[in-house]
């Protein structure tokens, strides 16, 4: 096989499984794990079930995959939008408001991101996350301008009270003023932040 045909391949092969990561995010977000099975995510993305399998050994395992692919995303979104950010409240600020807006921009992802995390996939997702050196959010949290400036609270606590809540609001669909998200933002860091 040529060069060329080989990538061309290789594309289908990789476009078939982020349709198939695709599909379970959204029949996930609509319908719960339990309406997402295989099949039914084979067919939403549009290949054979087996198809599926040749991606994914488990259903477990995609979705980990999708999962880590949403929380990649969402870090990168929110990195993004932190990124002129100057002091610590400001960067973990603009992190929230780049969280909301990612999320209310992709609803199935926040609704999928929920479902994981209230199912019992959401240890294994989370400890597959924690594994990742490439997450934006952790990287962040971890820089010392920062993490001087946070609770001293494990980050799954500081996540939680921070963070979280924009990830819940976008999920419900929860339209949130220019001058919402900034008064959300800001309560987000008081309540993470030792400065009062």
């Amino acid at each position: 096989m040529s060069p060329a045909a080989q990538a061309t391949t290789k594309g289908r092969r990789t476009d078939r499984a982020a349709a198939v990561r695709t599909a379970l995010r959204s029949l996930v977000a609509q319908r719960g794990f339990h309406g997402a099975s295989m099949a039914a995510v084979a067919a939403k993305a549009g290949v054979a079930t087996g198809t599926a399998y040749v991606h994914y050994a488990s259903k477990d395992e995609l979705v980990i995959a999708a999962y880590l692919e949403s929380k990649r995303d969402l870090g990168e979104a929110a990195a993004g939008a932190a990124a002129a950010a100057r002091t610590p409240g400001e960067v973990f600020q603009a992190l929230w408001k780049g969280i909301y807006r990612h999320l209310a921009a992709n609803p199935s992802e926040a609704q999928f991101l929920i479902q994981v995390e209230g199912s019992p996939y959401a240890a294994r997702a989370h400890e597959a996350a924690m594994a990742r050196e490439d997450d934006p959010l952790m990287r962040i949290a971890a820089e010392p301008a920062i993490a001087r400036q946070l609770e001293p609270l494990p980050p799954e606590v500081l996540y939680e009270i921070g963070l979280a809540p924009a990830l819940r609001l976008a999920a419900r669909g929860t339209p949130l003023s220019n001058s919402d998200l900034d008064r959300a933002a800001s309560a987000g860091w008081r309540a993470v932040s030792k400065a009062r």
